[in-house]
């Protein structure tokens, strides 16, 4: 039996009827075999100051980096803002980066990564993820190449509840998920 493999859905937005929550979600829905998947909220996590830095790691930033640690890998879903990934997302990663008591390197540092994204835009959140596999390659992320998941004009891909009904975007997370499972296996220390 294989060991079970926990991933992380980090949410790049606050809103919770957000597109890429609804991808989260969906994700949740076709999970392989052995894959849980705890989807993280990032509201509780200051705007990054480095004052209050200098006076220690506020608690929600100490819970986030934590549980960056205990997932075997993480599973990004962000929305594009200004040709770039959302605000939140970045800061709740440059939060989580910061060195803290009792560590020996940052959370992100060798964790295996996935990413998607939906938007309005016609890209999809395409410059969104390269944005943040700029991010990964700096924090020694591992980010998978392929597939990508980017879910273009998104108002058209969800029913008014929030649930996907796209079946090709469905399809590419399923092999997305099949694909971070495969990649978490692989750079497991033997």
């Amino acid at each position: 039996m294989t060991t079970p493999i926990r991933v992380l859905g980090i949410p790049g937005s606050l809103r919770k009827g957000s597109f890429n929550r609804g991808l989260l979600r969906a994700a949740g829905e076709m999970l392989p075999e052995g894959m849980t998947l705890d989807v993280y909220e990032l509201g509780a996590i200051p705007l990054y100051n480095g004052d209050v830095e200098a006076q220690g790691l506020p608690a929600p930033v100490q819970d986030f980096q934590r549980r960056i640690e205990d997932a075997d890998a993480l599973l990004f879903a962000t929305p594009e803002y200004n040709y770039s990934m959302a605000g939140v997302l970045k800061n709740a990663i440059d939060w989580a980066s910061r060195p803290s008591t009792g560590r020996s390197a940052q959370p992100f540092f060798g964790k295996p990564v996935a990413m998607m994204g939906a938007s309005a835009g016609m890209m999809g959140t395409g410059r969104a993820q390269y944005h943040l596999r700029q991010t990964c390659v700096f924090l020694n992320m591992l980010p998978l190449n392929k597939p990508e998941v980017f879910v273009a004009a998104a108002q058209t891909k969800f029913d008014a509840s929030g649930k996907l009904t796209d079946e090709t975007a469905r399809t590419l997370i399923r092999q997305l998920l099949e694909a971070l499972a495969a990649w978490t296996r692989r750079l497991q220390p033997r």
